[in-house]
């Protein structure tokens, strides 16, 4: 992920990210008692804006917090950060924490002011070797807190379990619960079995991800059948396909799951109609109003 670009927004402020600051005392830096979002920028237009702000709202609500802006003011930031960095391809995190406490208190949760923050960067691109080769993954157990289904700034597991894959030299960490197939660290996981496409169904032990969706949506375009449904540890190990994907990964193909190959070991036919057709789409939206 590359560095951010220069000018970020804090508490209604656009400044420069170098010289952002907040109170020791915010309940995001103690806590991690917040949520965030991560949204691609294609061509200077964001991607699934609707969607992206409505799971914010949904984390905030789970939270007890309300969403400190409406639809319209979240437009207006994000359409001044982008044309101040500079538009064409971009990613946008921002995150709202409950605001800085007069103290470290665990609760009775205090009505203040929130801490709304923002930045844009680089958008990553597929690696041409990506798209020929696949990436390697390994597998854990998910050891994340008990509702994954909030997006949640304490990502401390995540972390760890992204490390494993690091450690491994591999691209991802596919996480497995009891037998099942959940996440991977910080992405969505779709397998291919029998011709379908298969993704877990949303839970508190699973985010509701927005590219998840739109993978689903263009598997329909594309004339692949999918469906959520339980997916356990053997048939993960089995599948003739596995995907992850992510607001700044799109669509990517596992070519091999803890050192062994992912049905052919090469990017498979399912995972390219599914990738062209999200290409296709993207340049079909460029000039449609956001």
């Amino acid at each position: 992920m590359g560095e951010p670009f220069p000018i970020c927004y804090l508490d209604g402020d656009y400044l420069p990210i170098r010289e952002a600051r907040i109170s020791p005392l915010d309940r995001g830096f103690l806590f991690g008692d917040g949520v965030y979002e991560v949204m691609p920028v294609y061509g200077g237009r964001p991607f699934r804006l609707e969607a992206h702000c409505a799971r914010l709202s949904r984390s905030l609500a789970e939270l007890s917090m309300r969403d400190p802006l409406t639809r319209d003011e979240w437009r207006r930031v994000f359409a001044s950060l982008i044309e101040q960095n500079g538009g064409g391809e971009q990613y946008l995190y921002w995150q709202v924490t409950r605001g800085a406490d007069s103290g470290r208190n665990h609760a009775p949760l205090p009505d203040i002011r929130r801490t709304i923050f923002a930045f844009a960067a680089p958008l990553p691109v597929t690696p041409q070797a990506t798209l020929a080769e696949g990436l390697a993954c390994v597998t854990a157990s998910d050891t994340r807190w008990g509702r994954c289904d909030i997006k949640s700034t304490a990502l401390l597991a995540n972390v760890l379990l992204r490390q494993l894959a690091v450690d491994a030299g591999a691209a991802e960490t596919i996480l497995l619960r009891d037998g099942h197939l959940t996440d991977a660290s910080a992405s969505a996981v779709h397998v291919v079995i029998g011709g379908e496409l298969r993704t877990p169904p949303n839970s508190r032990a699973i985010l509701p991800s927005t590219t998840r969706t739109v993978v689903e949506e263009l598997a329909t375009r594309a004339g692949v059948p999918w469906r959520a449904s339980p997916v356990s540890e053997a048939e993960l190990r089995g599948a003739e396909e596995i995907w992850i994907s992510a607001a700044t990964r799109e669509v990517q193909p596992v070519t091999r799951l803890d050192g062994h190959p992912v049905g052919e070991g090469r990017p498979g036919a399912v995972w390219r109609r599914v990738y062209d057709a999200f290409q296709r789409w993207k340049l079909e939206l460029r000039d449609k109003p956001w």
